[in-house]
């Protein structure tokens, strides 16, 4: 196996490491957030600057990667590589190498074109200014509204493979890809899941879908998310509007998801606790109003065992999916063909339960 062969190789390997960074690659710092770490600046704090930043230095990175071939072959000395480049009367290896250094030099020309009145004409900013009708025609306004939202805690964060990241804010819908910033405002957006398809792993069956993001405007282009069913619910809690689903697609549910209708099913065979007090929002996940309480009905005898159920004196305080998600939690991963016979502790005041104990409340006041 000639040298040349194996430079060419490696050199391959390690530019597609490059433009798609493993997870070793990933952990190790050598990608370009971390190797420009220093000039991009904080994302957290400037969220629409560094990503300009980041764009033009992956650009810029990967425009150089052919001429660097070229440039290691000529370093090493390699016969064969003087042989196809610089011979005598070859006119086509020196015209090569003009090419691949036109590349890195044209994009060098562009990035100081768009550095030009604070990036002002960088295709991120061009295409934030598409959204300045929602801020007085001001596209500085928008740059802003993105960064403060990106500061809360509360935003949602999907990261959809090694180079893509999906971040949904109060009002924004964002896709950072290595050279985009792709950019939906919430109000006016809608999303359909076009596509599903399912990935068989070692373990387990992987579904995958992806959701157009379509602006109501003709002007403003539309784009594509991709994700793993596991994090739709995420989404789909965050976005303001509803996401289109139609007929034709089955979203996967989870073995908590499954466990969680089966729950509600079995409860609902189960009388209902009637009480006169006012309800208030859920512990658990404070968007609904509670609507369960644990009340004892499995065992009418007093003499309570060690495993048997006790009475819980709690008010309704929980959601049917909170309590069956907690419900949930505390079985054996392993074995869930024993979740429904099996018990748990009440998440206040450890009374313990099983199914037969679990209430639908009806309050005798509506």
């Amino acid at each position: 196996m000639s040298a040349l062969f194996l430079y060419t190789l490696f050199y391959f390997l390690i530019s597609i490491c490059i433009i798609y960074p493993p997870t070793e690659f990933v952990s190790a710092g050598l990608t370009v957030k971390d190797i420009f770490a220093n000039w991009l600046g904080s994302e957290n704090e400037f969220f629409v600057e560094y990503h300009i930043r980041r764009s033009v230095a992956t650009l810029l990175l990967h425009s150089v990667l052919p001429l660097g071939y070229v440039l290691g072959l000529l370093y090493f000395n390699h016969i064969d590589a003087e042989k196809l480049l610089l011979a005598d009367g070859n006119y086509l290896g020196p015209f090569i190498v003009l090419c691949l250094v036109i590349v890195p030099l044209h994009t060098l020309t562009k990035i100081f074109e768009w550095s030009a009145h604070n990036w002002a004409t960088h295709p991120i900013m061009q295409n934030l200014s598409l959204y300045s009708m929602f801020f007085n025609n001001n596209i500085p306004c928008v740059a802003k509204s993105i960064n403060t939202e990106y500061r809360r805690i509360d935003k949602i964060a999907i990261v959809t493979n090694s180079i893509t990241r999906v971040v949904v804010t109060d009002n924004w819908i964002i896709k950072i890809t290595p050279y985009k910033l792709q950019v939906a405002y919430q109000s006016d957006a809608i999303l359909t899941v076009t596509k599903s398809d399912i990935h068989t792993t070692s373990r387990d069956e992987v579904q995958f879908i992806n959701i157009q993001v379509k602006s109501m405007r003709a002007m403003i282009q539309g784009f594509d998310i991709r994700l793993n069913v596991l994090d739709f619910k995420d989404l789909q809690d965050k976005v303001l509007g509803p996401i289109a689903i139609p007929h034709n697609i089955t979203l996967y549910k989870t073995l908590i998801d499954r466990f969680i209708d089966t729950f509600k099913e079995e409860v609902n065979k189960n009388p209902f606790y009637d009480t006169a007090e006012e309800l208030g929002q859920c512990l658990g996940c404070l968007q609904t109003l509670s609507n369960v309480k644990l009340n004892r009905l499995c065992r009418s005898s007093e003499i309570v065992g060690l495993d048997d159920c006790t009475t819980c004196f709690c008010r309704p305080m929980w959601c049917i999916d909170c309590i069956a998600k907690w419900f949930a939690s505390k079985q054996d991963e392993n074995a869930p063909e024993t979740w429904l016979s099996s018990k748990c502790n009440c998440p206040l005041c450890r009374a313990r339960f099983c199914l037969l104990d679990v209430c639908f409340v009806r309050n005798l006041n509506d």
